[in-house]
């Protein structure tokens, strides 16, 4: 009896020391095919084509100049009027490249409609320049050498340049950067209509990779126009997890409104677009309330929050602005690590698994502010008020934050934590028994952008220990506020008050 009993203990006692297993959904083998693959990361088609502007109007104006200084101003000296006309006609151009839709992405995998457009709005402009200096009387001041030269050159650096794009678009379409992962809700007729539709456009970066359905009826096609189903509705969750899904497109009509609410309710908190096919409705609303795949019209229901020209701002604020804080709290982390290592035994900095952006698990760094045998790397305990569990350091630092100052690492050389953005809280991290997803409807949706160093909940006083359920839900609350109104300005307003806030609003912080 007593070995047993002793046995049981030992058994217990070593259930309990080891790691908890997080909760993931299984997936049906095909899905596993698709999430086994190897996606490289998705390049912009709104950045790529406001690059080649840029690009663009740099190449052209640096043309114009050299033309000038290498010809003209030898010659007759310097004149303002020919930088002012290179500007003038360097614009024009740009525009004229516009209108003609020479910055779709489509066609900068074309050559010959690509060329002959580019030619044509090029050669427009330098006559639209000469018509003008007859007009103003000025066609005799110019240098008909420099405009010649300035036209030829400009044609073959632009010709070489769309060449070389083309081939980079080219490459970037191979590997699979430039498609719209896709994923269709309904297996049904429709669903095999809508699918079809996609697949006959031309030039299309729609890359359905299969349907989701939750019937296991006769009305459940296994295959929607050659596109495997690959699950239930509830398993997108957790294979948009695991590979990248761009858009979700419901293939059902939108009189089944009670199914496709109870749909959204539970993909929500993906950081997809979600939309509406309305290709097969009888109900039609004005153009303008659609948006196009293609010739497919559909109804936006979600947008991904932060993408395209957004994304890149975050980044540049991430990146700049965080390496001169680093800069800044170096002396300040030198000062609080010898603090740490005078006071109590062990390393001075400590990891802990978190959750990321779209729940991807990521190392953040802390200094340490437990006693090393007390560490609790899976958070999977609390940390209290008066814990002896936290020397006496780590209550000083976990007081004003400066145990977060490390992450900064995370911001500017790992790029997985934003300066701002949702907290990230540990993989097991528990309000009592619950884990915080299952105590707060749509905890996930905090996730559908990076994390940050500090947030709006944190200036905002939510903060610290969560021992029921108002603090919790008031930092989902917050967050979620801060994802649907990101700027960059508000990422500064929140960044220049959070010293403030760690001063006043530190009550809860143990």
């Amino acid at each position: 009896m007593l070995d047993a009993a002793a046995s049981a203990a030992m058994a217990a006692s070593s259930t309990a020391d080891r790691p908890p297993v997080e909760r993931r959904r299984r997936l049906t083998p095909a899905a596993l095919v698709v999430t086994n693959q190897k996606v490289p990361s998705a390049y912009s088609p709104i950045v790529i084509a406001g690059a080649v502007r840029i690009a663009d109007f740099a190449l052209i104006g640096l043309i114009g100049l050299s033309v000038y200084f290498a010809y003209v101003a030898p010659r007759s000296g310097f004149q303002w009027e020919y930088p002012a006309a290179i500007f003038g006609m360097t614009l024009a151009t740009v525009i004229s490249f516009q209108a003609a839709d020479l910055y779709d992405i489509d066609m900068f995998r074309g050559q010959l409609r690509q060329m002959t457009r580019m030619i044509s709005a090029w050669a427009f402009v330098f006559l639209l320049f000469i018509g003008a200096s007859f007009f103003a009387k000025l066609g005799g001041e110019v240098s008909r050498l420099w405009l010649g030269g300035f036209f030829l050159v400009g044609l073959i650096g632009l010709i070489a340049e769309r060449l070389f794009l083309r081939a980079l678009v080219r490459g970037w379409a191979r590997d699979g950067r430039l498609d719209r992962r896709t994923v269709i809700v309904g297996s049904d007729q429709n669903g095999e209509q809508l699918v079809e539709a996609l697949k006959r456009q031309d030039d299309s970066d729609i890359h359905v990779l299969g349907v989701f359905d939750d019937r296991n009826d006769t009305r459940a096609l296994e295959a929607c126009a050659g596109s495997p189903k690959l699950g239930k509705v509830d398993d997108i969750v957790e294979f948009a997890r695991r590979t990248r899904v761009d858009l979700v497109l419901f293939a059902l009509p939108i009189s089944a409104e009670t199914r496709i609410l109870e749909m959204l309710k539970k993909l929500w908190v993906l950081p997809v677009d979600i939309r509406l096919s309305a290709h097969t409705n009888k109900l039609r609303f004005r153009p303008r309330a659609y948006s196009y795949l293609g010739d497919v019209p559909t109804l936006d229901v979600f947008e991904a929050p932060i993408t395209d020209w957004d994304l890149v701002m975050k980044w540049l604020f991430d990146r700049i602005v965080g390496s001169i804080c680093l800069l800044l709290a170096l002396p300040v982390m030198a000062l609080v690590a010898l603090a740490i290592k005078l006071d109590s035994p062990g390393p001075v900095l400590f990891r802990q698994k978190r959750f990321g952006f779209n729940n991807e698990r990521i190392d953040v760094f802390k200094f340490r502010s437990l006693y090393h045998h007390q560490a609790d790397p899976n958070a999977s305990k609390v940390v209290t008020k008066n814990d002896p569990r936290v020397t006496r350091v780590g209550r000083f630092i976990r007081k004003t934050s400066l145990d977060e100052l490390p992450q900064l690492f995370n911001v500017v050389f790992k790029g997985n934590l934003s300066l701002v953005g949702p907290r990230p809280h540990a993989v097991q991290g528990k309000l009592q028994s619950r884990l915080f997803d299952e105590a707060v409807d749509g905890y996930f949706a905090r996730h559908r952008v990076k994390p940050g160093i500090t947030g709006w909940a944190q200036i905002n006083g939510w903060r610290g220990e969560i021992d029921n359920e108002e603090k919790i839900q008031k930092r989902v609350e917050f967050d979620l506020y801060y994802i649907e109104n990101w700027s960059v300005l508000f990422d500064l307003y929140i960044l220049l008050k959070t010293p403030l806030a760690l001063l006043t609003k530190n009550e809860n912080a143990y």
